[in-house]
């Protein structure tokens, strides 16, 4: 299976074929509303997030694409610069303001969020900070059900992509069912070193 660049096309050239389906079966949302928005070349070179952090390979393709799926969720400002949030805002603003005292102390871990499609009573959300071997950044569920938890679930927008674009299938159940995967498990592994001190998630209390 590939990772990074390699990924992220096959996805591109789904959509490409059926830009306006849907990327879940429980709710209607659209991959592209229109015509894809692209990126210009020029722009992209130079572009990086707010904290310095490099864009990860599959982002960086995902955006020479489009950047209409995202700026659905958040991610830009009204001039097109990119809009991070720490944990505890994301927290307040997408789920409850009561629980985000309680994640805040994750904030350094997780300064710079950004929000993904998915989820029903939970969320999905691109924690920017150390990357993995292949430069990509993990994406995180968020879920306050039961105790509220904070995991991983991909290690990388390029799996993210391709799961949700149905190439390719979680080997186990729960959030963090990647960690058993024979290709994708080494990552998953590398993010819960850098992140949760080894483990797959952090569950209340912090």
């Amino acid at each position: 299976m590939d990772h990074g660049v390699a990924l992220t096309a096959r996805v591109i050239d789904s959509v490409r074929a059926n830009p306006t389906r849907s990327l879940f079966d429980y709710a209607p949302v659209p991959w592209v509303v229109g015509s894809p928005r692209p990126v210009p070349e020029d722009v992209l070179a130079g572009l990086a997030f707010p904290s310095g952090r490099p864009l990860p390979p599959s982002l960086r393709a995902w955006l020479a694409f489009d950047t209409g799926l995202l700026a659905r969720y958040g991610w830009f400002t009204p001039d097109g610069d990119f809009a991070p949030r720490p944990l505890d805002r994301l927290v307040a603003e997408e789920l409850s303001e009561p629980w985000a005292e309680d994640f805040a102390v994750l904030n350094d871990r997780f300064p710079e969020c950004y929000l993904l499609p998915g989820g029903s009573d939970s969320r999905r959300l691109l924690a920017v900070g150390e990357p993995d071997s292949t430069g990509e950044y993990p994406v995180l569920a968020l879920d306050l059900d039961d105790l509220p938890f904070l995991g991983l679930v991909y290690p990388g927008f390029d799996v993210y992509l391709a799961h949700t674009a149905g190439f390719l299938t979680v080997p186990g159940p729960g959030y963090t069912g990647l960690a058993q995967d024979p290709v994708y498990g080494r990552r998953m592994r590398e993010h819960a070193a850098h992140r949760f001190d080894g483990e797959m998630y952090a569950q209340f209390p912090f």
